[in-house]
């Protein structure tokens, strides 16, 4: 894989992973919910991941969030969040 977008790609990661929290919702919850693996999940959120996602699976997991997509893309404070996501 080219490492020229990896960056953005742990960026969304990030973001899924703090919406997911913020919903209260364990990576098991969220797998369940678009139909993938908890290890699949973990990978895309992995904050050194090298993992690469479709378009589609952002649909099922802002689906699955119910938040907008475009916040996937948006930037992000990660203050504080790093701990949170961490715990």
């Amino acid at each position: 894989m080219s490492t020229k977008h990896l960056n953005k790609y742990r960026d969304i990661g990030k973001k899924i992973a703090y919406y997911r929290i913020l919903r209260g919702m364990s990576q098991e919850d969220l797998a369940e919910k678009i139909d993938m693996s908890t290890s699949y999940i973990s990978k895309i959120e992995a904050p050194n991941s090298a993992m690469t996602f479709s378009l589609e699976v952002l649909f099922e997991i802002s689906l699955a969030l119910n938040i907008d997509i475009a916040l996937l893309f948006r930037p992000l404070e990660f203050t504080d969040i790093s701990k949170r996501i961490e715990s």
